[in-house]
């Protein structure tokens, strides 16, 4: 009977988290840039799980659009309990092609973004009631990836955003924990990201456990930090990947592809 707040709801793994939360008892809110989206999304998700699924269209990247979006939640269900922070942007492209406009979007959406819903939802209830942040990142700045300058930034900063909100906002009973997916089938991330199929299947075959995951399995690890199962867990840093940042290639052979490449942004 909790409440989920879900950035990037309407689609792919935000979709897939909200979907396996109602499915254990939890109320959700939905919010994309797209109302379409969201709106289509929580008809679907409430009728098959039967819990309230509340849908809104937000751009985290506008503050004041974060505060009418929370208050409309509250509301709604008159608590939230958990956020997550879904909602990104992505795409490749080699950093000596990217746009400083390009850059600065991904960051926007992805590292203010997420700075922006929590910070709102900090002051509007978490501050006095607790609550639970997980926020999806990525290990792309791990090892360094060729194409993924941007995206790699944005999440480190989030990680490292997990961090300090974990340390200061602990004090008042909020937790704050990243998930790092990995390639995800079945998803615009990986349709986008993946490359080649040969290509892929390759580097895939290649990972400890040599397969792609699913996106309920990346609901099911954020489940587990968004529950009182983990309850003495903050600040970490969860990768959800099968190993593969261990293994898979960084894609610096493939840079000679990208050589006339530009962003569209």
């Amino acid at each position: 009977d909790k409440v989920a707040f879900i950035t990037g709801g309407g689609s792919g793994i935000g979709f897939r988290i909200a979907e396996i939360f109602m499915r254990h008892g939890c109320h959700t809110v939905i919010a994309s840039r797209s109302l379409p989206r969201v709106l289509t999304a929580a008809r679907k998700l409430a009728g098959a799980t039967g819990q309230r699924c509340l849908p809104l269209s937000m751009d985290v990247r506008v503050p004041p659009a974060v505060m009418a979006a929370v208050d409309q939640a509250l509301k709604e269900f008159g608590r939230i309990d958990i956020l997550i922070n879904c909602a990104a942007g992505n795409f490749l492209c080699p950093a000596g092609a990217l746009s400083f406009n390009a850059f600065k979007t991904v960051m926007d959406i992805d590292t203010s973004g997420t700075f922006n819903v929590s910070r709102v939802l900090y002051e509007k209830f978490f501050r006095d009631h607790g609550g639970v942040i997980v926020n999806i990142t990525a290990t792309l700045g791990n090892r360094g990836q060729a194409l993924q300058v941007h995206a790699g930034s944005a999440k480190a900063a989030v990680d490292a955003m997990t961090r300090h909100l974990a340390v200061e906002w602990g004090p008042q009973n909020i937790r704050v924990n990243s998930l790092a997916p990995g390639p995800i089938s079945g998803t615009e991330g990986l349709r986008r990201l993946g490359g080649p199929q040969a290509s892929l299947s390759t580097k895939v075959t290649a990972s400890p456990l040599q397969r792609l995951g699913n996106k309920t399995e990346i609901a099911h690890s954020v489940l587990y930090l968004a529950s009182p199962l983990a309850s003495y867990v903050t600040g970490a840093v969860l990768v959800a990947d099968g190993g593969a940042w261990l293994t898979f290639p960084n894609g610096v052979k493939g840079l000679a592809d990208f050589a006339s490449f530009s962003a569209k942004l």
